[in-house]
């Protein structure tokens, strides 16, 4: 799969203007939930539908195909594989990066609702850079065509006790939400 193409279906999912990356990745110990795997929709701020199908990959590594428009248009086809963790009341998904974007990994945030919806959450970069700057994560500022982003360094136990501290909770921008398809 070329770069540019899963650059492509990390933004539909996590980017919003700027980037939280991190150096380490959740580590596949966990599964996810089994709600989570499937086909889902949505329409996007353009209004073109799109379809996420959600399937194992390995041992609790699983793989997020996007398409376009049908989930038979192979030609609109991205794909990328993440790993989950669960803390507290929070679902985490971490996936690996293209070179061009570090090859580091971004960490999102997921629900899945009452209503059989996927929610899917990224972090709002403004505060991470802020908090950095108390001291609260380690890290630096990358440089990014739109906005300055965030490369976090800090070990993983650190990130979520911070992620999961309830005084953080407005970190967690809503970015898609999607709905399950009828079989």
């Amino acid at each position: 799969m070329k770069a540019w193409r899963a650059l492509v279906a990390l933004s539909f999912l996590l980017l919003s203007g700027c980037l939280v990356t991190f150096k380490d990745p959740i580590p596949a110990n966990e599964a996810a939930p089994m709600p989570l795997l499937g086909e889902w929709s949505r329409e996007d701020e353009w209004g073109d539908q799109l379809f996420l199908e959600i399937t194992r990959a390995g041992s609790n590594l699983y793989e997020a195909r996007i398409y376009e428009g049908s989930p038979d248009n192979l030609d609109s086809l991205e794909e990328f594989g993440f790993t989950v963790a669960h803390h507290g009341r929070r679902w985490y998904l971490s996936a690996g990066l293209p070179k061009s974007l570090g090859a580091n990994f971004a960490i999102a945030g997921f629900e899945l609702t009452r209503d059989n919806e996927l929610v899917v959450y990224n972090l709002d970069t403004d505060r991470i850079l802020q908090d950095m700057d108390k001291g609260l994560l380690e890290g630096q500022t990358v440089s990014m065509p739109e906005a300055d982003g965030a490369l976090i360094t800090s070990p993983l136990d650190r990130v979520f006790a911070y992620l999961d501290d309830p005084a953080n909770a407005d970190l967690f921008v809503e970015i898609a939400r999607y709905q399950r398809v009828a079989e």
